[in-house]
Order: structure tokens, then sequence, then C-alpha cells
């Protein structure tokens, strides 16, 4: 089964989300706790949201740094450098793709663990923005509506990865002929 999905199913439960009932509250203040919340749950999905982003721009900037760097010595400095360290570098780079990978699935998946938390609350408040929102671009499950953003965040590190593994045996496969030959 689907992380996403089994993180569904164990928050689809109301009663599990509700640690004390209403009537083992003070009866004034629980509305209102539950509504303080909401709201700082809300501003920590959010957050998690900034961190992705911040995840993705970090992880985009070091592969592009890798790219520039290997066209640099290969179109500029080669004539400088006789190693061909080309292989290591896109070695590091699809070891760095593949890390980006994980780490986009990771937030994706908490994040959605987050949002069905969320839509678990609203089920206790007047107005559900959030499920109601979800509903109308289909749950993600049209994408005429709605393509969701880890859809297509997903497919970057795999461009990254196959320009990185187009280097590694581009560059690794004659120095490996030549062994295999001289011997």
């Amino acid at each position: 089964m689907d992380q996403g999905k089994q993180l569904k199913s164990r928050n689809n439960n109301l009663e599990s989300l509700v640690s004390v009932s209403k009537d083992k509250y003070d009866a004034t203040k629980y509305n209102d706790h539950i509504l303080d919340q909401y709201k700082l749950y809300v501003e920590m999905a959010d957050r998690i949201s900034s961190r992705r982003l911040t995840a993705n721009s970090f992880f985009l900037s070091l592969n592009s740094i890798l790219i520039a760097f290997l066209s640099y010595v290969n179109f500029v400095g080669q004539k400088k450098i006789e190693l061909n360290f080309n292989w290591l570098v896109a070695l590091a780079g699809l070891v760095l793709c593949y890390m980006w990978y994980r780490v986009i699935r990771s937030y994706r998946d908490l994040n959605t663990a987050k949002f069905n938390v969320i839509h678990q609350i609203e089920k206790m408040l007047p107005l559900s923005p959030y499920d109601a929102e979800w509903e109308s671009v289909g749950r993600g499950k049209n994408t005429k509506l709605y393509l969701p953003f880890s859809h297509i965040e997903l497919f970057i590190p795999w461009l990254f990865l196959i320009i990185h593994l187009f280097v590694f045996i581009s560059s690794s496969l004659p120095e490996l002929l030549k062994l295999l030959y001289k011997t």
C-alpha cells in the first residue's frame, strides 16, 4: 500500500484525532482551543511547504553547479587537467538526485499526512475550506482540474539523473574499455 494511502487510512478516523472529549474538557475553552490548534497546524503545514521549496532550491542549485563545473572543465579547462574525474562528479550527481527524489517523496508524504489531519480538524469546525478546495480540484485525481505539484516536482530529479548518467557512462566507458583491452 502507498505510504500516502496508509497515512490517510490511519488519520481518517476522527476519534483517533481527538484525545480529550468535550465533556472531559473545560467546555468554555474547548472550541477556542480546537480553533487555536487548527491555526497552528495549518501554519506548520505551510512551514513544511516552505522547507520543501528550500530543499528543492538547494538540490537544484547543487545539480546546476555540478553540471556547470563539468561543462567548464570539459570545454574550457580540459587542456590544463589531465585526470578524467568526470565520472566521479557524475556519480556524486547520481547520488544527489536519488537523495533529492527521496526528500521530495518524504515531504509529499508528510504534507499528505498533515492535510489529512487538517481535514479531520475541519470536521469539528463550522467551515472546511481546505477540504472544499481539495474537493473542487477533484482530490488531485483529475489532471484537467489540478496537477499536483509533487507529480511535476518528482520529474526534475529524474531529468538531472539522466544527465548525470549520460556523463557517467560517456566518461567512464572509454576508461573501462582501455583497462579491458590492456589486459
